[in-house]
């Protein structure tokens, strides 16, 4: 696999490529004194250096029993046509392009196509519309280039076009760890998932199984970074997907199990569409004078239909006129007409500075519907989302979807999340955050964590200072683009205050594992690390593999290898032996008509047949093995 980049995201790819999934890499990167380095406020030349010596040393040594080219990296300003030549990629299985320009990103993908039309490209890119215009057209490029067909690639997959943001394959972790503490998670027909270590059950405790138990810990609970939480400790290190049998039998042992992300807090007041109640389009003071006119005009109608005897209808349409001053002079009438219609038009003229101020209100507050919303009274249990650039207004996006209250702080009323705002009528409170007052206007005494989301470190770091000052035991994830400086602010935050959560992320670490799945293929939805060893995620059809076509869920389920998970199914159809219609809680709820959905806790007697795909837990050598993948696996590497 080739990786092209000039930031810290292309190096923390490479090491994911390779720790991860055992893959031999190829790394381009600029020389050292042309390295594009993004204008944040950190030690982010510092950070893309150590990277750099990391996958340096990863890619040298081959490492783990592997065999064969262990990888290299290349040094060039571009990546043009040669330095494609020379990094191999007629010959590669993927090429990742994570520039920080989407011109660089493009003119290479186009290259590339055209030097090996079964590549598998993903592709680093900011225009979300330009991207999926050039998705299409790579694909198409690759399918008159093979003759109409499917391109495949060396690896027997599917060569492939994707078209991922950091931003936006950030945003679900950034979620998730503001929710539950944690960036262990995969994202999956519109759900998150997360995977939970969870402790040995006392005597007499039931523990609830969640989605599943996906793996045990390592038998020494205490320390699972240790000797015992490696791959070489035999029947006292982790087991990744155990059976019944080994999960009844491993007593005193932690397990992790995989559960839905959600938020059970308050949820916020919703907001009403369309045109606003009576009671909010016009105050108490227009309604009294306008009830006081209607009252009047009833009074002036039923006096005169008792002066002149005329038919209610037409007394109040008499009187209507008169009110306009559009009814002829009463000259020749009796004196009571006459005083009437002076009183009427006397009424006339109340009415028009009344209407004239209905208009004006009305008018307002159609405005003020459109404008930012003030953070409601007795708001309770939000998140508070600081900075709406382009990571924040991604992850505002995500907790919306999953309604979840958010308040947001900004202090540009010109960033390109201010109108999501406005559209999700989201509460947002203008100013510095790093002055004193407005987290208390975002209510940050009653919030249930705090996202540090915006371009500046010192910024970001500032305010959640600030925060714990104010509420100390506050959970606090900070958005940093320095890995050293984020684990250093890390370790701090929590020796100083024990008992809150502080979570401190980058974007190239949390972008990093979309990026390297998207690489291996589109079946490959996440990965999750489980003490020293990872569980991949994976969407496949069952059609063409004998493991699982025409067999039952237990006995496609291999322990050690791979476990069936999830199946999709459209509403209102019916499997064999199984309800598919009945969608477990865990997903499919509100889905319309026709929408595709997840049914999870499939009966092990349901058979799985060709047209049915699937959501199943694999290890890495369980993943090879199932799609007939040809690549380069560790003798101890699962």
């Amino acid at each position: 696999m080739v990786v092209c980049g000039d930031d810290g995201l292309a190096h923390r790819l490479a090491a994911e490529l390779r720790g991860v999934y055992r893959e031999q890499v190829t790394l381009v990167v600029p020389p050292t004194g042309g390295r594009v380095h993004q204008p944040v406020v950190g030690r982010a030349r510092a950070a893309s250096a150590a990277l750099r010596d990391i996958v340096t040393a990863a890619v040298s040594r081959g490492g783990n029993g592997d065999h064969g080219d262990p990888g290299r990296e290349l040094e060039a300003t571009e990546p043009t046509e040669d330095v494609l030549a020379e990094a191999g990629v007629d010959r590669a299985s993927a090429l990742a392009l994570v520039y920080d320009d989407d011109e660089t990103n493009i003119r290479a993908a186009l290259t590339a196509r055209r030097l090996n039309p079964g590549l598998r490209l993903v592709l680093r890119l900011y225009n979300r519309r330009l991207g999926q215009h050039i998705e299409e057209l790579l694909d198409q490029s690759a399918a008159l280039a093979t003759g109409g067909g499917r391109a495949t690639g060396p690896d027997g997959g599917e060569g492939s076009t994707t078209v991922l943001s950091d931003a936006a394959t950030a945003a679900p972790a950034l979620a998730a760890t503001a929710l539950v503490g944690t960036s262990k998670v995969v994202e999956t027909d519109g759900l998150l998932l997360r995977a939970v270590e969870r402790d040995p059950p006392r005597p007499g405790q039931v523990t609830p199984p969640g989605l599943g138990t996906l793996a045990l810990l390592s038998a020494t609970s205490n320390d699972p970074a240790g000797a015992d939480g490696s791959e070489d400790s035999g029947e006292q290190g982790p087991q990744l997907l155990p059976d019944a049998a080994a999960v009844e039998a491993a007593t005193g042992r932690g397990t992790v199990t995989l559960e839905q992300v959600s938020y059970s807090g308050p949820p916020l007041p919703a907001a009403r569409a369309g045109v606003p109640p009576f009671g909010e389009l016009f105050s108490r003071r227009l309604r009294w004078s306008l009830a006081g006119l209607a009252a009047c005009v009833v009074a002036l109608a039923v006096a005169l239909m008792v002066v002149t005897g005329e038919h209610p209808l037409h007394a109040t349409y008499v009187t209507l006129l008169d009110l306009f001053a559009i009814n002829e002079p009463a000259l020749d009438q009796d004196r009571g007409p006459q005083i009437l219609q002076l009183l009427s038009g006397f009424v006339g003229l109340l009415l028009l500075p009344v209407l004239l101020a209905a208009v004006l209100e009305a008018l307002g507050t159609f405005r003020t519907a459109s404008t930012l919303r003030k953070p409601p009274r007795g708001l309770g249990g939000h998140v508070i989302l600081l900075g709406l650039g382009k990571i924040g207004t991604r992850v505002l996006t995500q907790l919306r979807e999953m309604d979840i209250p958010v308040v947001c702080v900004e202090a540009d009323p010109e960033a390109r999340g201010m109108a999501t705002a406005r559209r999700l009528r989201v509460p947002v409170v203008l100013g510095d955050v790093t002055q004193e007052g407005v987290l208390e206007a975002a209510k940050i005494h009653r919030a249930h964590s705090l996202l540090a989301l915006t371009s500046v470190d010192t910024t970001n770091l500032e305010a959640v200072l600030y925060a714990r000052s104010v509420r100390s035991r506050l959970r606090v994830v900070l958005r940093l683009y320095d890995d050293d400086f984020a684990t250093a602010v890390y370790r701090t935050l929590r020796a100083a205050h024990p008992d809150a959560l502080t979570r401190s992320r980058s974007v190239t670490h949390l972008a990093a594992p979309s990026f390297a799945g998207a690489m291996m293929g589109r079946q490959i939805l996440g990965a999750i690390p489980v003490e020293r060893r990872v569980l991949l995620f994976a969407a496949i059809e069952v059609a063409g593999h004998p493991q699982l076509e025409g067999r039952t869920v237990g006995e496609a389920f291999r322990a050690g290898a791979w476990r069936v998970l999830a199946l999709e199914v459209s509403d209102g159809e019916q499997g064999e032996g199984t309800d598919r219609s009945a969608v477990s809680g865990a997903g499919g709820e509100g889905a319309g008509s026709g929408e595709s959905r997840l049914l999870w806790d499939l009966p092990d007697t349901y058979v799985l047949r060709g047209r049915d795909r699937v959501v199943l837990a694999a290890t890495r050598r369980g993943l090879a093995e199932l799609l007939g993948r040809r690549t380069r696996q560790a003798a101890n590497g699962r």
